[in-house]
């Protein structure tokens, strides 16, 4: 017998090995999983609409292909959850807000029909920063979604439904948007593994957009390895979406478990590594150790203008968000949470020519990366500074970052990469003095985001963190 325990947290490719054996079925992974939402999700609150009767209708489904031998891969069967921005025909899409509140999307985003084509279950829609503007993920219409390592913490945002729910065993991978950190902030903070893909390796169509030139979806899964079979199925190599910029089909599980040996990882000798809570450095310190002892080289590398690469980041972020919501913000002014609306409205304090030279920063941005990665495989930085703060705390206890917004310590270390569109991905490291995860980031050339699952796998099985949380305590 497998208990209710193992089966909720296994992970993708463990569970899927045992559907495609029939030695446990679809519909029953489903209702452990709704149940399992019903009692644990009110503490969480990682979730905005579940639909069970057509998630169990789903699952009857997968369960009656697989049984007439049209079994269609590893995602067959897989209750796989969504961030609440990315639509679903005929299920709410809220974005995290009361204007939203009651939408129903006509059709399915891009994303969704290739889950669905994979045989994927969409098991519900996960709560979000309102309109993903805020990397705290304590600012929703629906309340803020709580920590599974401690529910006095933050998750990070803005998709902090989909990074929970994973932690939590509440789905077994999930998909969340990228425009500054929000796929790689709340896993670096819930213990999972995040991808930020190449610009243009997902498709953007039927995603509520924040920043036409920043946004990327990514997934999020408990594994380095899951996170690989989730990115197979969703790159589209057909679509005319105009966002896609592909590089030929590919296996991102082609290098797992390939090791490092003589790898070269490149280590920025400023800016990533400043001002760091204490907890994150050390347990930095010790996955760079960890890493030379498995093989890889590590050096120091250097990007010297990328500070100007975080200040042509908040331009284009603004200026583009703002073109987004102008219309919202005048039909709807009373239906925003204070902390969006006053980030929106900074937008109106730049300049035409200021977006321009952002626009122009990014074509450095890339240039100076790809210069670094002539050098070296991969580049290694923290995900984040800081441990997950209280919800609702808005400054952190670093001198370098005081009287600051808490936003600008959340996203320095990965907004980089979403101006100039490389892959990045957060693995788990560690855990601080109080049992808080520690992401680690690592940065690869465009389109090579197997090279990063094939190091993230390696770390992933060298330290063998436990980081699910199964057992959390219900009110």
């Amino acid at each position: 017998m497998i208990t209710e325990q193992e089966i909720l947290t296994y992970d993708i490719a463990s569970i899927s090995a045992l559907i495609k054996e029939k030695k446990i079925s679809p519909a029953e992974i489903a209702l452990q999983l709704l149940e399992r939402i019903d009692t644990v999700d009110s503490v969480i609150n990682s979730f905005i609409t579940v639909n069970r009767e057509d998630v169990l209708e789903q699952a009857k489904q997968a369960e009656q292909e697989i049984e007439a031998g049209e079994y269609k891969g590893p995602l067959h069967g897989i209750p796989i959850g969504l961030k609440d921005l990315i639509y679903t025909k005929n299920l709410k899409t809220t974005m995290g807000s009361e204007i939203f509140k009651d939408y129903l999307p006509e059709y399915n985003a891009t994303v969704v029909d290739k889950l669905k084509e994979a045989g994927a279950i969409i098991i519900g829609k996960l709560n979000t920063h309102q309109f993903a503007y805020g990397p705290t993920g304590d600012r929703s219409y629906f309340g803020p979604v709580r920590n599974p390592h401690d529910i006095k913490k933050m998750t990070g945002g803005s998709s902090s439904g989909s990074a929970a729910a994973v932690s939590a065993c509440l789905c077994y991978g999930s998909l969340g948007t990228d425009t500054g950190g929000s796929v790689r902030i709340p896993a670096s903070f819930c213990g999972v593994v995040g991808m930020k893909p190449t610009y243009g390796r997902i498709s953007n169509h039927g995603v509520f957009p924040l920043s036409s030139t920043l946004d990327h979806v990514g997934p999020l899964t408990r594994t380095v390895k899951d996170n690989a079979l989730l990115l197979n199925a969703l790159v589209d190599y057909a679509s005319m979406d105009l966002n896609l910029t592909q590089n030929g089909q590919e296996d991102f599980l082609r290098d797992i478990g390939k090791g490092i040996e003589s790898m070269k990882i490149g280590v920025p000798a400023s800016f990533y590594f400043e001002d760091m809570n204490a907890d994150v450095r050390e347990v930095m310190d010790e996955t760079i150790e960890v890493l030379k002892h498995m093989g890889a080289i590590v050096s120091d590398i250097y990007l010297p203008n990328i500070k100007n690469f975080s200040e042509a980041y908040k331009v284009i972020l603004s200026s583009e968000a703002y073109a987004v919501h102008e219309q919202n913000l005048s039909d709807f002014p009373d239906k925003w949470d204070d902390e969006v609306k006053e980030r929106l409205l900074t937008a109106l304090d730049t300049k035409g020519f200021e977006y321009v030279q952002a626009l122009q920063t990014r074509q450095f941005a890339k240039e100076e990366f790809n210069q670094v990665l002539e050098e070296v495989d991969i580049i290694l930085t923290p995900t984040l500074p800081i441990l997950p703060p209280n919800i609702n705390e808005r400054h952190v206890d670093i001198e370098k970052y005081a009287g600051q917004h808490i936003r600008w310590s959340i996203i320095k270390l990965t907004s980089p990469t979403n101006l100039n569109g490389f892959p990045s991905i957060s693995v788990p490291c560690g855990f601080s003095a109080d049992g808080l995860p520690v992401g680690i980031q690592f940065i690869g050339k465009e389109y090579d985001e197997a090279t990063l699952y094939r190091v993230g796998y390696a770390l992933e099985t060298e330290l063998a963190l436990d980081t699910a949380k199964y057992d959390i305590a219900v009110r």
